[in-house]
């Protein structure tokens, strides 16, 4: 504590009065003390004096005796003088001559050399005492006795004094300590409570009570750092608490969330269904982490920007929505207004969905700017995006390894067609040819050429269509998806015709399986090899379109038509098609076109494994 302590003040204030009290009263003790000193041998040689003067008066009227000068009358009267003067008595006297004792004891002095002495002397001894005499010695005893009054009365007044002060000095110093009790415990015994109970209440997590002391002092200022302390420590641990609380609310977010990855993962790798597998996975995590909406777009090298796959959230059915069946994505119009837009105060976090050296698609993913994202739930979207990379990198590799094995099928049944059937048709033209050297005459002539004909038309067409199907069995996707598969396809035929043929595709990614891709294409190259070979066209056109949730296929021609019937004898290429359209779940239409030409129109709906299960589809 430093020297200007209040406390220490104060101790130090109560210290010095108690001891400027003792001071005091050992002081005025000691004066008054002092001050009577020596009045008792005062008071008796005062009352000594008045016997003396008796004695004087007696001495005189008695006879003279002869002796010594001891016992003469002269000389007991300077032994009286000397007693009235002894420095007992002048001491006694106060030395102020305005003093009511010296002047009484001055009266004495002047009476005893004025009148008395020189009577005692003047008077014959041995003669009796006259009234004069006798009166004057009376009248110089009653001054004495008011001398050894005035004294006992001064002694007495002085001792009352000196009682006085040692009350007076008792009181104030019972005052004192009185009062130090009382500070000690306003000031200090009721603080310290006050502080331990705050400590022990601190100790028991209660950081309510306060001590609120008033003052300056060392323990008004401790309990003003208590009072801050505990503020201060209700902050932290309700900080920490919070803390606390929000941390575990967000690894029991975390914890859910891997869950619910976890199952999706598991219905993404077992049903291939991205989007019945992903949009309700993504609501949940965008409600349990309250962001969204959350959208994903797909990369691939023939396109210059991503195409968006699936959304948590639209406005509208998107294009490439294959079940109009699933509501799963469209919000209602009361929370239109509530999803972001480019240039609103959302924030907007784009992960992207990659293997290694490959860029698979793009995770766009809101969240409230107010609110931020946390690392937490950053990690979340990162394993996320890591899942769905691994889910659309098997995909892929599935569907490529299903093109190979169809392509290594069809290349197995086109060689055994052309080493069983194509043999075996060519033997019977063959023999159909030997059949027509023969030299048949009579009226079975025009039957038999007839039934030659037919046979030859038949074999000619089922050698042509076995051709188209070799052809076709050999053909292979060896591009990354069907839309480059019919950009070849239209330039080979364009160079048949002579003419560019025009094509219109618009399919989005991943809409068609391995199987629906190459029907589609063996389909599209049978109806332009149609109205190149029969139709005798100058202008042929190829719409491949997602007509929600339907595919159509329409390849339309300019050329002279189909006969009467729109549908040709003996045409085993449309018997095909509608084979494969039957195949996919759809059919096929050919027919003639209002403005000339024929008219081929494939419709199904897709049901591959990467869309919607064939429930839905057939729905």
């Amino acid at each position: 504590m430093t020297p200007r302590s209040p406390l220490v003040t104060r101790i130090a204030i109560v210290v010095g009065a108690v001891v400027l009290t003792a001071l005091v009263s050992m002081a005025t003790t000691l004066a008054v003390s002092k001050s009577i000193e020596g009045n008792a041998t005062a008071i008796n040689l005062a009352g000594a004096l008045r016997m003396g003067a008796f004695q004087l008066l007696a001495r005189s009227a008695g006879p003279v005796v002869s002796g010594s000068d001891q016992d003469s009358i002269g000389h007991m009267l300077d032994r009286y003088e000397t007693k009235l003067g002894d420095a007992s008595i002048s001491n006694a006297i106060p030395e102020s001559r305005g003093h009511p004792l010296a002047t009484q004891y001055q009266t004495i002095l002047e009476s005893w050399a004025t009148m008395l002495r020189p009577a005692l002397q003047e008077h014959d001894q041995g003669t009796p005492v006259s009234a004069a005499m006798l009166a004057s010695t009376q009248n110089y005893v009653n001054d004495v006795d008011q001398l050894v009054k005035m004294l006992e009365q001064r002694t007495e007044a002085r001792i009352d004094l000196l009682h006085l002060i040692q009350i007076i000095s008792l009181a104030f110093s019972i005052l004192i300590i009185v009062a130090l009790f009382i500070d000690l415990k306003n000031r200090i015994l009721q603080p310290l409570r006050k502080l331990v109970g705050i400590a022990i209440a601190v100790g028991d997590q209660d950081f309510s009570r306060k001590a609120n002391l008033g003052g300056s002092d060392e323990l008004a200022q401790l309990g003003q750092a208590f009072d801050q302390m505990t503020s201060e420590l209700a902050l932290t641990y309700y900080e920490l608490e919070e803390r606390a609380r929000l941390k575990t609310e967000e690894l029991e977010k975390s914890h859910t969330a891997l869950q619910l990855l976890h199952s999706a993962s598991r219905d993404l790798f077992a049903n291939h269904d991205l989007c019945h597998g992903a949009i309700p996975m993504l609501q949940e995590l965008e409600e349990l982490l309250g962001i969204g909406p959350i959208r994903l777009y797909l990369h691939d090298k023939e396109f210059t920007e991503p195409v968006e796959a699936i959304a948590t959230a639209n406005r509208e059915r998107p294009f490439y929505c294959r079940d109009h069946h699933c509501n799963a994505c469209l919000v209602t119009p009361e929370v239109y207004d509530e999803l972001p837009v480019e240039n609103n105060d959302g924030r907007r976090l784009l992960l992207p969905i990659r293997t290694p050296g490959q860029l698979l698609g793009t995770l766009e993913v809101w969240y409230p700017a107010e609110e931020g994202l946390s690392k937490t739930s950053r990690r979340l979207l990162e394993t996320l995006s890591d899942q769905l990379a691994t889910a659309i990198f098997l995909e892929r590799q599935i569907t490529e390894e299903q093109q190979r094995t169809l392509a290594e099928e069809r290349t197995v049944i086109a060689r055994e067609l052309h080493d069983s059937l194509a043999q075996s048709l060519s033997y019977l033209k063959m023999q159909v040819a030997r059949l027509r050297r023969l030299n048949i005459q009579g009226e079975q002539r025009g039957i038999h050429e007839g039934i030659l004909d037919e046979l030859s038309t038949g074999l000619n067409s089922a050698y042509r269509q076995l051709r188209e199907l070799l052809a076709t069995f050999r053909l292979k996707l060896d591009t990354p998806d069907l839309a480059t598969a019919l950009e070849k396809t239209i330039e080979e035929f364009s160079e048949r015709l002579g003419k560019p043929v025009g094509l219109q595709y618009n399919l989005p990614l991943q809409t068609l399986s391995p199987n629906e891709e190459i029907h589609t294409l063996q389909i599209v190259r049978e109806g332009l090899a149609n109205a190149v070979k029969h139709a005798d066209a100058t202008d042929i056109s190829v719409d491949v379109l997602f007509e929600s949730p339907q595919v159509r296929v329409r390849i339309r021609d300019n050329g002279k038509g189909l006969p009467g019937t729109d549908q040709p004898i003996n045409h085993y290429g449309l018997i095909i098609m509608q084979d494969r359209a039957r195949t996919l779940g759809g059919k096929v239409e050919v027919q003639n076109h209002e403005q000339g030409g024929v008219e081929v129109t494939l419709s199904f709906v897709p049901k591959s494994r990467n869309l919607i299960p064939t429930t839905a589809s057939n729905a």
